[in-house]
Parts: C-alpha cells; structure tokens; sequence
C-alpha cells in the first residue's frame, strides 16, 4: 500500500520529515524516499531500498544533506519514489499512494503523445511518474490533479512539494486511502497516518475528504479543491492496514477493532477458556471479544517485533511464509490444555493459518477456535495494494469455490451472504482444512455498525464484489 508524509515548517523540517515519514513503516516494506527544497540548493532527494532494512537505519546517515523548511516522504510498497519534474509548471517533487488498474492503457496514450518515461521501477513504468506526466497536462497543479482524477483506475492520493516552498496534499478522488492534516506552532503536515502526529507536537487540524486538493505553508492551509460527496474509503483500514491510534475520518482503528470484537463476544456461544489476539492487528479485537463474552485475555502467541516486518509485504509466498512464521512465538505455558480462541483480522492464502494452527497444537493446546474481524474475502482488490497476490486464484475462498462449482466465478453472491448453505459450506471446509474447532467471520453489517460510516460511504469490495471506478 504505503504511506506518506509532508511538512513545511518556519524553520528546518528535516527532524519532523524523517520521523513522519517512519510512523508510516507499517503500510510498506520496499522503498523509502525523501525529498527537501529550500531556496540555496533547490531539491534534495534521496531513496533507498528497504526490502532488507529499516527505513530508519536507512537515512540516519545522511539527514544532515537535506536542508530546507518543506519537505515530503514515503513508505512505498511499489515504485522508487519521489521523484522530481521540472515542467512548465514549475519544478516539483511528487509522492503517490496509488493502484493505476490501467496503467498499461495510460502509458500507451502518453508515449503516442510523444511523451516518454525516465524512471523505470523494477523493468517498468514508474507510476509516480506516470502520475506526475498526467498532472503537467494542466495548465495548473489543480487542473493537472483532476486530469489524474479522470484517467486512473484504481486510487491514487498524492503529495506535491513544489518550488515556493509549499506542499500541495490531494486525497484520492474516491477516498480511497486517507490524508489528515496536522498543526503545531510554526508548521502544518499532511499524512496518510495520523499516528505521525502526537510525538512530533502536532494536533489533528483536519480529514481531507474525498477528492479534496489543499496547500500547506508554514502558517496556513489553503483549500484548492474541494471535496466531492462520493467516497469509498477502504474498510480495511480498520481492519488490517491501520496502526491502533492512527484515525481515519475521525474514527479511531483500535476503538473499531474493539468493538467489533464486543460485538462477537457477546454473541458467540463457543465454550472457550480464554480469547487470544495474533498480533498485531488481532490483538484489539481479542480484547473487545474477551470483555464481550466475558472471559479473560491471555497472550498465548506474541511477536517478536525487532526485526520482523508485516508479513503480507514480501513478494514471494516462501518469504512470506518464512516471515509470519519466524516472527510468531507462542506460548506453551499459556496453550497447554486450554480451549482457545484466537481473534485475527484476515484470512487471505491460508498458508499463516495453517502454519499457526499446527504450532498451536503441537503446543499443546487442546481446542482452537478462530474469529476473523472481517466477512470472507471473496473479491480480489483492484483498487489499492491489499497483497502481494496476483489473481483471485490466490484467496483460499475462491480456491474452495472452483472445487464446489468447478468455476471461481459461479455463484459468487451466494458465496458472499453470510449464513447461506454455499458461504457455511465454505467456512466449514476452511476450519476442517486447517484443524479449527469452530471457525466464524465477522458479518458486513456488524464490520461497518463497528466503523460507523454510512455502508455507501466505505468500500467493502473484497467481501461483497460491491465497489467501483
């Protein structure tokens, strides 16, 4: 996925950049950039890998080569970035959080406009430049943002640092991802997390909403867009995606994680010991399922967290699969002889889910049970960077519904309604697959009764096929 942050500031902005930029760590795990401008050396920029390091230890070294009072950074799941354009708009240093669904279809039309491609990521085009070229297509940076608006599928929100020294923050035209911005005496930021924002003193000073354009000085915000009444943000903020105190339209993820695991725990009737979190984000929906059910919390798994990343990022199943395994310590005092439940935010592939049931067992537990914070995921996403995964081949629903239906295509509806003979048929063959005692989804309706959006206003594509371009 990715996360970005930027900052302009009355006096050097470097600090508030770099620590910004890394409180946005756990939406990726591939590259990190940084970008700086200032009056007597223009642009700065770096970028590094960090597929085998911490963005951090990354840029420590080299902090005191940036100068300046503005600056932008990203967590990028994808292509290197910022990058820097120098058009008849000016020159301006760009980041996107961005799934261009037609970007094939995109780069056609601009090469035959004899425009060309200089940053290649991984053999191909770069979409932040792609990004960017649509944007010089303006006569302005807001007639260039809304030409991005009307060619992409998918999602795209973005930040811009530009040449007087302000950033300009566009959020997706559908709300797709999020952008908040901050405020502190003397600087005001824009990022995807709000989590950024309390150790670096500023204040929550607005959600941009959905297609909305702003520019931030030192001083003040100035709308240049604003905000369209459709929006489709992701649920899966909350789920999976968001850090515990990270807000996304003023609604706290950890609070949503809580409640809907209350709202299991009070119905659920298993006979269970105790509730248990995987971490990280299954740990606040055990802890609402606990005191819902009332039984106690214990932390029978925890995660070694030093050194190991999130474990849907890497590219490979085997390092995936490596990951989750290596980073999850459970605890055999707290398993042995115990009926558990265990309280997730997702089951994608199976493969963590398989590997943690058997540990769990030859641990010596007695039953498990497993609550997962969201309905089944049915639909692959065309609309952000959820996983790694190519083709909805890769969902262990669909894998199940080509052997019921001998097509992963058929029936799909029935599939998606909770309760129907096809969707517990499929939860029953995922549990005896995988050695579950009892295994239950979270419901769509208890999923956004939890968030507390109206259900138009938040995408819940993957679960229910319902969501658009």
């Amino acid at each position: 996925m990715g996360g970005f942050f930027g900052t302009v500031s009355k006096k050097n902005c470097v600090t508030d950049l770099f620590y910004g930029t890394d409180y946005n760590s756990h939406l990726g795990t591939k590259r990190g950039g940084l970008a700086t401008y200032s009056e007597e050396q223009g642009f700065i920029r770096s970028i590094h890998n960090l597929e085998s390091s911490y963005f951090r230890s990354k840029f420590e070294g080299e902090l005191s080569e940036f100068k300046g009072n503005a600056g932008i950074g990203i967590i990028s799941d994808t292509d290197a970035q910022p990058i820097v354009i120098n058009s008849h708009l000016g020159r301006f240093a760009i980041v996107t959080v961005a799934k261009i669904a037609n970007l094939a279809e995109l780069e056609e039309e601009l090469l035959k406009k004899n425009m060309h491609f200089a940053e290649l990521s991984m053999g191909n085009t770069n979409p932040t430049e792609l990004v960017a070229l649509l944007i010089i297509q303006g006569k302005t940076f807001v007639e260039g943002i809304e030409n991005v608006f009307k060619h992409i599928k998918g999602s795209c929100s973005m930040l811009l640092l530009t040449e007087d020294g302000s950033v300009i923050a566009a959020r997706d035209r559908l709300g797709r991802t999020p952008v908040v911005v901050g405020k502190k005496e003397g600087a005001y930021a824009a990022s995807s997390e709000s989590t950024c924002f309390p150790n670096l003193d500023y204040e929550i000073e607005k959600f941009l909403g959905p297609g909305e354009i702003v520019r931030l000085y030192s001083d003040r915000v100035e709308q240049l867009r604003k905000p369209g009444e459709e929006m489709q943000i992701c649920s899966f903020l909350w789920v999976y995606y968001g850090f515990p105190t990270s807000c996304y339209e003023g609604i706290n993820v950890e609070e949503v994680r809580f409640n809907s695991g209350v709202k299991m725990g009070k119905k659920d009737e298993s006979e269970v010991d105790c509730a248990c979190g995987i971490p990280d984000s299954g740990v606040g929906m055990a802890l609402g399922y606990a005191e819902g059910k009332g039984i106690p919390y214990h932390r029978a798994i925890s995660k070694y967290t030093p050194t190991w990343p999130r474990s849907f990022t890497p590219g490979t199943q085997e390092l995936r699969s490596l990951v989750a395994k290596m980073k999850l310590i459970p605890n055999r005092s707290m398993l042995q002889g115990k009926r558990l439940l265990f309280c997730d935010d997702s089951i994608v592939r199976g493969t963590q889910l398989h590997d943690n049931v058997k540990v769990l067992y030859d641990c010596g537990a007695k039953e498990i049970h497993m609550r997962i914070a969201c309905p089944p995921l049915i639909y692959a996403c065309p609309f952000l960077g959820f996983t790694a995964s190519k083709n909805a081949l890769e969902l262990i629903t669909r894998r199940i519904i080509k052997e019921l239906e001998g097509d992963e295509n058929k029936n799909l509806e029935k599939y998606v309604t909770t309760d129907s003979p096809e969707y517990k048929r499929m939860v029953d063959i995922i549990a005896e697959r995988f050695g579950l005692t009892t295994l239950k989804f979270n419901t769509l309706e208890t999923l956004i009764e939890a968030i507390g959006l109206p259900k138009c206003k938040v995408c819940t594509h993957c679960f229910d096929g319902s969501s658009y371009f």
